[in-house]
C-alpha cells in the first residue's frame, strides 16, 4: 500500500514542502531514497524502537520511502515522525487517514517521545502559503508555529498522542495564539538602564542619535571608561519592534532552534560574539549553511567588544552585509540569503596599552604603535561606521554623585518620536524605515543643505580629507540630529555636531 505524508525542509529562512511517499510491498528490506543525509538514514533505528515501545512494529516486508523532490538534499532528524506515521498507515496498523491537508514534523526518541525541531515558524508559514490546513509539531514548537493565523497547530508530546488523534480515540485541541494581541500586550522593560551610568552625557547623546537613526557607532576609550556598560544599555532606548520586524526576527531564530517555547520574539536582539569568532560564525555559512551572528542580530544590535582584537579577515567579511543589509552565501548548487539589518556597536582601546591620549595615564605608547594598532581596522570598514566617539574616564566627583541620570525610558521616548518622523518620511519608499538606510537618491531628496551648512561641510571635507562615503554618513547623522530636534531643515549646528562624531578622521588619530 502507498501512503503520502507531507513534511518540510528549511533552506535559508524559507521552507520547501517535502512529500514523503511510503510504499510497503512483498519482500524484505528498508529503502530510503531522495537524497537523505546520515541523520535521516539513521531514522530507521529510532523509528523501530519508538514503534516497538509504543505497541507497534516495523512490518517485516519491503519498505520503500521516497522523499520528493528527490534532487533536493534533506537533512536533520525532524522527518522521524512523518516517516513513522507513513509506515503505520501504509502497513494498516492505524486507520487510513487523509494526510493531504496536513504537515507533520518531529524527531522521535526511542520511547516514542517527540523532540523539538528547528525552523517551525518558516515551516508553518510555508504550510499556510501552500494551502495546508493543519500542522503537527513537537509540543516545544507549538507557540512558535501558532503565530501563523489561519492554520490549525497541534503540539505533540509523543507519537501515541498523534496515533490516538488519527484513530479518533482522543482528539487533540489546536493551539490558539493571537499574535497581534500577544504583541500589543507586551512592552519590554530594559533590564539595564542609562540612569545607572554616571556622567558620560556626550556619549549618551551620541548613542541617542545612533538609536534614533539606526546608525553604526564606535566607542573609543581607555579600559574602565564605561564603553561596554554604555553599549549594553543601547537596546533599552531602541524603539519597540513592529509586528513585521518581530515575525522576521523570530523566523531567523527559529531556523537555529532559538525560538522554542517563546512564541513571538518581541525584544530586539543583542548579540555580542567573542573576538575569537570565525568569519563563518559571524556572517553564517558552513557545509549546511546556518545564519551567523549578524543575522541573529537582525533588527537589533551587534556588539563587537575590543574591535581590533578580531581577525582582520573576519571584520572584512562584514563590509558587504553592512552596506546591503543582507548576507548572501553561495555554494556550487545553491545560494542562500539571510537578512542582516542590524546596528553595529563596537568598542576599542585607543592603543595597545589602552591609555594613549589620556591626560591622566599617558603611558609609553608611541604614535607609530598606535597607528599599527588602528590599522587592524580597515578604512572602508571605518567609513561604514557613522559615529566615532571618544569615551573618557569618569572623574571621581561624578562617580560619587548620588544623583540619578536620565532614565532610558525618557531617552527612548525621544528616539521613538524621531523614528516616527522618519517612518512618515519614508512611507512611500519600500525597504527604508530610518535614516541609516537611506540610499544616495534619498540623500539628495531629504538632506538638502542651505548655503551656510554646505560651506561648513565643504570646509570639513577638505580639512579632514573625508571620503565620499564619510560625506554620506555625516549627512545621514545630521538628518537624524535634525529629526531629534523636530527640525525640517538640516541646520549648521546639526552639521557641526555630526562632524564631531568622526573622531578617527581627525588629525592625531590618523597622523
Amino acid at each position: 500500500m502507498l501512503v503520502k505524508v507531507f513534511g518540510s525542509a528549511v533552506f535559508g529562512i524559507d521552507a520547501t514542502t517535502i512529500t514523503i511517499e511510503v510504499n510497503i510491498d512483498k519482500g524484505i528490506g528498508y529503502h530510503l531514497v531522495g537524497l537523505p543525509d546520515n541523520a535521516i538514514k539513521e531514522s530507521s533505528h529510532r523509528i523501530a524502537a519508538a514503534l516497538k515501545n509504543t505497541g507497534y512494529q516495523l512490518p517485516g516486508k519491503k519498505i520503500t520511502i521516497n522523499m520528493a523532490p528527490a534532487d533536493l538534499r534533506k537533512e536533520g532528524s525532524a522527518y522521524d515522525l512523518p516517516i513513522a506515521i507513513g509506515i503505520l498507515s501504509a502497513s494498516q496498523q492505524i486507520k487510513t487517514h487523509d494526510f493531504s491537508r496536513s504537515v507533520i514534523m518531529g524527531e522521535l526518541s526511542l520511547d516514542g517521545g517527540v523532540h523539538a525541531i528547528k525552523g517551525a515558524l518558516p515551516i508553518a508559514l510555508k504550510a499556510k502559503e501552500e494551502g495546508f490546513e493543519e500542522i503537527y509539531l513537537p509540543y516545544e514548537n507549538e507557540k512558535e508555529a501558532a503565530i501563523v493565523s489561519g492554520l490549525r497547530v497541534y503540539g505533540i508530546k509523543n507519537i501515541r498522542e498523534l496515533i490516538n488523534h488519527f484513530e479518533g480515540i482522543e482528539i487533540l485541541e489546536p493551539v490558539i495564539l493571537d499574535s497581534g494581541k500577544l504583541f500589543d500586550e507586551h512592552q519590554e522593560v530594559a533590564e539595564l538602564d542609562f540612569e545607572e551610568v554616571k556622567g558620560q552625557e556626550s556619549i549618551k547623546r551620541a548613542m541617542e542619535i545612533a538609536a534614533a537613526g539606526g546608525h553604526n557607532i564606535l566607542l573609543i576609550g581607555p579600559p574602565g571608561s564605561g564603553k561596554t556598560m554604555l553599549a549594553k544599555r543601547l537596546s533599552g532606548i531602541l524603539p519597540p519592534m513592529t509586528l513585521e520586524e518581530a515575525l522576521e526576527t523570530t523566523k531567523i531564530h527559529s531556523v537555529v532552534g532559538k525560538a522554542n517555547n517563546v512564541g513571538l520574539i518581541r525584544t530586539r536582539p543583542f548579540r555580542s560574539p567573542h573576538h575569537t569568532a570565525s568569519s563563518v560564525a559571524l556572517v553564517g555559512g558552513g557545509s549546511y549553511p546556518q545564519p551567523g551572528e549578524i543575522s541573529l542580530a537582525h533588527n537589533g544590535v551587534l556588539f563587537l567588544d575590543e574591535l581590533p582584537e578580531f581577525k582582520r579577515e573576519v571584520l572584512e567579511v562584514m563590509r558587504q552585509p553592512l552596506e546591503d543589509r543582507e548576507v548572501t552565501i553561495s555554494r556550487a548548487k545553491f545560494t542562500i540569503s539571510y537578512p542582516s539589518s542590524f546596528m553595529l556597536v563596537a568598542s576599542m582601546n585607543p592603543s595597545p596599552g589602552g591609555y594613549f591620549y589620556d591626560p591622566q595615564n599617558p603611558g609609553n605608547t608611541t604614535p607609530q604603535e598606535m597607528q599599527r594598532y588602528l590599522s587592524k581596522i580597515s578604512g572602508p570598514l571605518l567609513d561604514r561606521i557613522d559615529i566615532h566617539i571618544e569615551v573618557n574616564p569618569v572623574p571621581f566627583e561624578k562617580l560619587s554623585d548620588t544623583t540619578l541620570s536620565e532614565k532610558s525610558a525618557v531617552i527612548r521616548n525621544r528616539v521613538i518620536a524621531a523614528r516616527k518622523i522618519q517612518s512618515e518620511r519614508y512611507v512611500k519608499t519600500p525597504g527604508i524605515h530610518y535614516n541609516a538606510q537611506m540610499s544616495v537618491k534619498q540623500l539628495r531628496i531629504h538632506c538638502r543643505l542651505a548655503n551656510d551648512s554646505l560651506l561648513l561641510l565643504k570646509n570639513a571635507m577638505e580639512r579632514l580629507n573625508l571620503s565620499a562615503r564619510a560625506y554620506d554618513r555625516i549627512l545621514k547623522v545630521a538628518r537624524t540630529i535634525a529629526d531629534l530636534s523636530a527640525a525640517e531643515m538640516i541646520e549648521p549646528s546639526h552639521i557641526a555636531e555630526a562632524i564631531q562624531y568622526r573622531s578617527l578622521d581627525r588629525e592625531g588619530w590618523n597622523a
